[in-house]
């Protein structure tokens, strides 16, 4: 499996059969990261109503689209593109800047190569258990690691002790491109774990087979962005 972070809450997975999925795109002008360019055989959407989560519109060529939020409402499972599709509902933050009333939206793990993969959407809140027990057996957590906006670390921690995805991949973090002025470094992050599970990609692409996943985590995995 091909990994790709694109920016923000965005990554492109693609399979060893080349079925390629697109998680979480965004408006560039909003977020500042470069617009995508890559086309998909499927794209996963949070909700329909966030300019940084939703913008399907803007993967060139014809995607399959799935709204996370509309398959939690739905019974919680889709299929599309080969791909079986699970999702939870969730609210975003409380006290969002942007929205008065905080927006609903999906969160969803679907499986490639054999592998497990969660992408936790646009939560804001602690997380309940029942959307804890969402992300038992994960092998790829794609994890909101900038707390501001989003669910606070130390809520994020106790998910991830709990469950113990085996590698996770911080997204939703500050950068150089994107800087909400409370939003977190990765720093913020990475100091929850201890300095010999973490590895640095320096790149914006690993490739990844099973036997790249350790048998225990969680290991985290940190990726550059697409310029």
């Amino acid at each position: 499996m091909q990994i790709t972070w694109l920016g923000h809450a965005a990554f492109r997975l693609t399979d060893s059969a080349g079925r390629s999925v697109i998680t979480d795109p965004y408006t560039p002008e909003g977020v500042g990261y470069a617009p995508i360019t890559d086309t998909a055989d499927l794209v996963i959407i949070s909700s329909d109503d966030d300019d940084a989560h939703c913008r399907a519109d803007l993967i060139p060529g014809a995607p399959e689209v799935v709204n996370a939020l509309e398959v939690a409402q739905a019974g919680g499972e889709a299929r599309a593109q080969g791909f079986t599709i699970r999702a939870i509902e969730a609210a975003e933050w409380d006290h969002h800047p942007e929205h008065a009333v905080p927006g609903q939206n999906g969160m969803y793990r679907w499986e490639m190569d054999g592998l497990t993969v969660a992408h936790m959407g646009d939560v804001g809140n602690p997380l309940t258990d029942a959307q804890i027990a969402f992300f038992e057996d994960v092998d790829i957590l794609l994890a909101l690691a900038g707390g501001y906006l989003t669910i606070e670390l130390p809520d994020l921690m106790k998910m991830i002790h709990r469950v113990r995805p085996k590698l996770v991949i911080p997204m939703h973090f500050r950068t150089l491109t994107y800087k909400p002025r409370n939003t977190m470094w990765i720093e913020s992050f990475l100091c929850h774990f201890k300095e010999e599970d973490i590895d640095f990609a320096s790149h914006h692409t690993v490739t990844l087979t099973r036997d790249d996943i350790p048998a225990e985590g969680p290991r985290v995995r940190v990726l550059d962005y697409v310029r």
